[in-house]
């Protein structure tokens, strides 16, 4: 997901880490959700990854769940299956907690809070692995990699799914500065490595996969679905906020304009928006 890396966060005092990291784990939970309910894609993505399976899978791990939006939808889509949640923040683990609550799928999930980059402790052995979203945040990705192979059954399966940029929401002529605004918000990202990743398929190899397929699904979602808005006002809050010194004058103001509820050409206001997006899957067999 688009958003701000902090390196310094396991730096801070213990006073201010805890009141920090517990908002931004909310803002953060809030902007995965967003992204699964408007781009609409985890629905062709697990279907996808369940059509490469030789049987359903009947035990499924989410490595770095998150908010648990992937969690719910493999619950969803494999019916016979217990999913185990692997993520290191309570605070994400309390949020997935309660969406499996509330979409009545609490009893074939199971939450784990551990570190995906340190030794796993006992979850079990699984059909299928998933990490969306999650493999270049982990500090030692290769050694992830051989740990979720370790946890894959003989034949078992792993998917990784990355975010290719930025989402973008405004029209060509969206009204909003000069054209091409978001294209310079995506190069403003791109150059300070958010959402920075390889392509895994190498890295998939070395950890003992045999790379089964590689594909991108792009998605479009014209109109805009209702959240549509607030998904895109989150993504320009993190670029105002954090990216600041990297845009020009010009591109603040019409970010400012777009935030401004106020505003007739607002992200709340407008009528025009759409929503790009695309995902890159990379599917390898336990080699």
């Amino acid at each position: 997901m688009p958003h701000p890396s902090d390196p310094s966060r396991h730096h801070r005092p213990a006073h201010h880490m805890v009141g920090a990291e517990a908002a931004h784990a909310r803002d953060h939970a809030e902007v995965l959700d967003l992204d699964a309910d408007v781009v609409g894609h985890l629905e062709e993505l697990t279907a996808w990854v369940g059509a490469h399976l030789r049987d359903e899978p009947t035990a499924v791990l989410d490595i770095g769940a998150g908010s648990g939006s992937g969690t719910l939808a493999l619950a969803e889509r494999f019916p016979r299956a217990e999913i185990v949640a692997l993520d290191e923040s309570a605070q994400m683990i309390d949020h997935l907690e309660r969406a499996a609550s509330a979409s009545g799928l609490a009893d074939r999930i199971r939450t784990v809070r551990a570190d995906a980059d340190e030794d796993w402790p006992a979850i079990g052995t699984f059909d299928l692995a998933w990490a969306s979203s999650s493999l270049h945040h982990m500090r030692n990705p290769d050694r992830v990699l051989r740990s979720a192979r370790a946890a894959l059954a003989v034949d078992g399966v792993l998917a990784v799914v990355e975010m290719d940029g930025l989402p973008r929401f405004l029209p060509p002529e969206s009204g909003s500065g000069r054209p091409g605004l978001e294209e310079r918000c995506r190069a403003a990202m791109a150059g300070a490595g958010w959402n920075a990743h390889p392509d895994w398929s190498g890295h998939l190899r070395s950890a003992g996969f045999d790379l089964v397929e590689q594909r991108t699904f792009s998605y479009l979602r014209a109109p805009a679905p209702p959240l549509a808005w607030r998904y895109a006002e989150r993504v320009f809050t993190n670029v105002r906020a954090h990216l600041a010194d990297r845009l020009a004058p010009h591109d603040l103001e019409a970010i400012d304009e777009l935030l401004d509820d106020r505003a007739p050409g607002s992200l709340a206001q407008r009528r025009d928006l759409v929503v790009r997006s695309a995902r890159t899957i990379w599917l390898a067999r336990r080699g």
